[in-house]
């Protein structure tokens, strides 16, 4: 039997080092060096195209437990990271060009991986196929992505930021749709007075965006997802006429309609993620924290993710994909890295790890594993593949996909702590139990 992953980036390199692993013949595919994407310039695996860093090593960190995470499933890339670690503080960051190098080497040297180097228009032949495009896939796979998913991608990510509902300040927010359309805890809504307005208003129009890569720029950008803080350049009201409009709501506590208002929309089944509904922004994100806090409501927000506008190919994965990455409608087909709706280096190398392994225990008559949500590992697979996400966005490692702990624990430190060491328990359980 043989298996096909296509691209050799942080997914990629991941899934083809499982199905090694399981005794399994690969043919990898890698367009470097026939065809670079806009973004890619060294022929070596698993680039490094922006920062350098994977983030916070500590375990009671989001970053840090799924490092941990993946290194107790075999991650080629956590271990070439430690080798190739330069010092960063508290962060795991490497030399980019010698972990490049060294993960290159890794799979050059494994026995049944066999690489090609062309660009993938079409499925190859074989008896399974981990497509692990990045957010710049070529044209041509787009296209075949696209046929096979059966709709449009999304080739340009407009996302809001998501803040963790324990902590958004209720005294000063309240639960109620819009002309009571809906239920009555469809939206948390975060009212402003004018002079709060005002002063948010200053803000915005003077904080400052980030740099966007060539590759990121669009002109015609700005007509289906206008950045918050574009809309309000447009004049000192016409947020309030947009995503701030105070319309068909009254706060309970004045009675009155809000002269502002920030609704917050649930972003998981669960309620503990809420998406601030309308403010798309390529604002920095230390200017995110500063600026969107600034609602009463927000102003102790722990933000889970940041707004961001990018170039970013991704399936709509919750209606496509099982939580093992394999196609609903396909399941020798996988998926793997940002193209699933996972955002980050090593999001995308998690994700790759599970493709390669479902995929290999698919192909020797084995059933396919999900890791327990309380991992950040299954919690991340089971996100990209929730149905009752319905503006599904991509989604970075974060404490508030994992279920809460049963006994609430005030400190976030501790709270942190408790969560990783409940993941690094449920993993091993489920492995030993798995015999993984």
């Amino acid at each position: 039997m043989k298996a096909a992953v296509i691209g050799a980036g942080f997914a990629g390199v991941e899934a083809a080092w499982q199905l090694n692993k399981a005794g399994i013949d690969v043919d990898l595919y890698e367009m470097k060096p026939v065809k670079f994407s806009p973004a890619h310039h060294s022929e070596g695996f698993a680039e490094l195209v922006c920062s350098n860093s994977f983030k916070a090593a500590r375990l009671n960190s989001a970053a840090g437990l799924l490092k941990a995470e993946m290194a107790r499933l075999g991650s080629v890339c956590v271990d070439c990271a430690k080798k190739t670690a330069v010092p960063a503080g508290g962060a795991l960051a490497v030399d980019r060009n010698e972990f490049s190098k060294l993960v290159t080497e890794r799979i050059k040297a494994c026995e049944h991986i066999n690489v090609i180097n062309q660009e993938v228009t079409e499925l190859p032949d074989a008896d399974a196929v981990i497509i692990a495009a990045g957010p710049l896939a070529s044209e041509g796979l787009s296209e075949t992505v696209k046929r096979l998913c059966g709709e449009e991608l999304s080739f340009f990510d407009a996302a809001a930021p998501i803040v963790s509902a324990d902590s958004i300040d209720m005294a000063f927010a309240f639960t109620q749709s819009r002309y009571d359309r809906g239920g009555e805890d469809d939206y948390i809504n975060c009212p402003m007075n004018k002079e709060q307005y005002e002063a948010f208003y200053e803000a915005i129009i003077s904080a400052q965006s980030a740099e966007l890569h060539s590759f990121d720029k669009r002109k015609d950008v700005y007509e289906g997802c206008m950045p918050i803080e574009v809309l309000a350049s447009r004049g000192r009201d016409t947020m309030r006429f947009g995503p701030l409009k105070p319309v068909g709501l009254t706060d309970p506590k004045t009675g009155h309609r809000p002269w502002a208002n920030l609704q917050l929309r649930k972003e998981n089944a669960s309620g503990s993620m809420y998406n601030l509904v309308g403010f798309q922004t390529n604002l920095k994100f230390s200017e995110q924290k500063r600026v969107f806090s600034m609602f009463p409501a927000l102003h102790d927000a722990q933000f889970l993710r940041y707004g961001v506008m990018h170039r970013n190919t991704f399936i709509k994965s919750p209606g496509i994909l099982q939580a093992d990455f394999s196609m609903k409608d396909n399941p020798y087909i996988f998926f793997a890295g940002q193209i699933t709706g996972v955002e980050g280096y090593m999001e995308s190398a998690s994700s790759g790890i599970l493709a390669g392994l479902n995929c290999a225990r698919r192909l020797t008559g084995k059933e396919t594993v999900v890791l327990p949500e309380t991992t950040m590992t299954g919690a991340l697979s089971r996100y990209i593949s929730d149905e009752s996400v319905t503006d599904f966005q991509p989604m970075g490692a974060n404490f508030g996909v994992i279920p809460p702990l049963e006994q609430k624990i005030r400190d976030k430190s501790e709270r942190y702590t408790a969560l990783a060491e409940r993941a690094m328990k449920d993993l091993e359980d489920f492995l030993q139990e798995e015999s993984i």
